[in-house]
């Protein structure tokens, strides 16, 4: 069985996570789409740049994220439609995403969260010495954002998807009870939440383009992280906060109910009293470690190969 993933080059997560999956599956993963018995679709919003010769010969699998149903046009369901005719299976990285995809589909559609890097993410207990390097005071509460917030065709525009708006609305209830207030951003496109944190006279940094080894750190010296999106496939911030062992709260999106305890789950109406539920998150996300996180894609490409 080979699997070949479509070429992404998009500067995003998902081509970590190709890379991630090919380092690591290489028995299995080829870069010549003609020796493959399997397409995987990574990113369906390149599947045009895909040979429609192979499309038609070989299995397909189309990883969808989210729908934002509020913006799905005609165009978006024609390009849907015509991406759908050559799928044999859909994978999606939270359940939320299916009954959204059912509505347009009747093929097959498996749940399967992403795998988390253990190598990349983990606890670093020394929090003192990571305040230090970056410049933080131990007695700051440090509130952490790494999501962009603004559209790509507006930057002055929030992305109302992922929260910004209502990001900002929660730290302004945490200025009011917390002096030692410092906000951490890290990212592409927080132009948003920066120019609102300014105005709020909120105490923030900003941290545009960083390694995965400084983002690690990041997450590893701050008091809590927010996710307060109103849609998302993932985000892998979640069990990024999990497997580093990072207080986290968050809205009811993507994974949020599959990582996360109850209690670290809130609303507009309940965000004061949600509260971070470490080893609970942590014990979640590690059951999607590598190699483990694996397993499941596999068990699903075996199963598509196998097929009529």
């Amino acid at each position: 069985m080979k699997i070949y993933i479509n070429k992404l080059n998009e500067s995003w997560i998902v081509d970590r996570l190709k890379k991630e999956w090919s380092d690591n599956n290489r028995f299995i993963t080829t870069k010549r789409i003609k020796k493959a018995d399997i397409i995987w679709i990574i990113s369906p919003w390149t599947w045009q740049k895909l040979p429609t010769k192979y499309l038609k010969e070989k299995k397909v699998i189309c990883s969808i994220y989210h729908i934002d149903e509020n913006k799905f046009n005609q165009e978006d369901l024609k390009d849907f439609r015509d991406r759908d005719r050559y799928v044999s299976e859909y994978h999606v990285i939270s359940k939320k995403t299916i009954p959204q995809l059912e509505k347009l589909t009747n093929k097959k559609i498996t749940y399967i969260p992403f795998w988390v890097n253990q190598n990349k993410w983990f606890e670093i207990k020394d929090k003192k010495s990571l305040r230090s390097k970056y410049k933080f005071s131990d007695d700051e509460y440090i509130v952490g954002s790494f999501q962009r917030d603004s559209e790509g065709s507006n930057q002055e525009m929030p992305k109302l998807i992922k929260g910004p708006d209502q990001f900002i609305t929660i730290v302004k209830h945490f200025k009011k009870e917390k002096d030692n207030l410092h906000v951490l951003l890290a990212g592409k496109r927080r132009n948003y939440v920066i120019n609102e944190l300014k105005k709020e006279k909120i105490k923030f940094s900003y941290f545009e383009m960083v390694t995965i080894s400084e983002l690690n750190e990041l997450y590893n010296l701050l008091d809590l992280y927010i996710v307060s999106s109103r849609l998302e496939g993932g985000p892998q911030a979640i069990v990024e906060c999990g497997i580093t062992k990072t207080p986290i709260i968050s809205t009811n999106v993507g994974i949020a109910d599959d990582i996360l305890a109850a209690k670290s789950i809130f609303n507009m109406e309940n965000f004061d009293g949600a509260e971070p539920s470490v080893e609970f998150a942590y014990n979640k996300s590690k059951e999607l470690i590598i190699p483990k996180g694996f397993e499941a894609f596999i068990t699903l490409f075996k199963s598509v190969k196998n097929e009529n």
